[in-house]
């Protein structure tokens, strides 16, 4: 369902439909996701809705900007790298575009979200937490539900890494998709004192596919750094 629409048009898709259509000369999107609804009235005759996997840190609303994925536990050896793939909630955002302008008009999720903390009451950050099996290979998802990190961890200290977690920075996030997966490339680099550094790469994992439009950019939100420090282990 994901792709740019010309309206009127209508998106069914198990619980959820998205759909564009005129009222008298004014034009009313309509969202129905798993019986949460939304309308808004769309004034541009000529505009176009854009429905992409946007940063999945902003339901029911705007509470944090980390995203934390939990995993079995993963000793990685020395000097060493090795990659996984992790999967992530996917949320679903619809842009309106009129003429050169772009603006975010909904987000939406199928899937339901939880928070936690990343660190101490003191210094650490609010996250939002999901998790995941650890893969080998790309696993098969619900491009509507899920999506897939592709993660790099490497190691170049002396010591074995004992890693059940990463943090992300959603600002630096860079996703793609096509008709069946949502995707991320990610890199994760072992520190010192516990610590790792995790940043994102502005490549696709599957080759043709699309790159979303990203919510914070559409707000436009200056993106000082690309990567997050994560000082309260790993």
């Amino acid at each position: 369902m994901y792709g740019v629409y010309r309206y009127p048009f209508e998106i069914v898709s198990e619980s959820l439909r998205v759909s564009v259509s005129d009222d008298d000369g004014v034009y009313l999107y309509r969202r129905n996701c798993c019986n949460d609804q939304r309308i808004v009235k769309l004034s541009s005759p000529d505009g176009e809705v854009i429905v992409n996997p946007v940063e999945p840190v902003n339901l029911p609303k705007t509470i944090t900007r980390y995203l934390e994925i939990e995993f079995d536990t993963i000793y990685i050896s020395p000097e060493s790298e090795k990659q996984f793939f992790l999967k992530y909630p996917v949320e679903i955002g619809s842009f309106l575009r009129a003429g050169k302008t772009l603006s975010i008009i909904d987000i939406f999720s199928l899937v339901p979200q939880k928070y936690s903390l990343y660190g101490s009451p003191v210094g650490g950050v609010i996250v939002r937490w999901y998790n995941s099996c650890l893969y080998t290979k790309v696993p098969e998802t619900d491009p509507l539900r899920e999506g897939v990190i592709s993660l790099l961890i490497i190691n170049p200290e002396k010591e074995i890494a004992e890693i059940s977690r990463v943090v992300f920075d959603s600002y630096a996030m860079k996703i793609y998709y096509n008709d069946f997966y949502v995707t991320m490339s990610a890199e994760m680099k072992i520190f010192p004192k516990n610590e790792a550094e995790t940043i994102f790469h502005d490549v696709p994992i599957i080759a043709g596919s699309a790159k979303s439009y990203e919510f914070y950019l559409s707000k436009k939100i200056p993106v000082v750094r690309n990567s997050f420090r994560m000082e309260w282990g790993y």
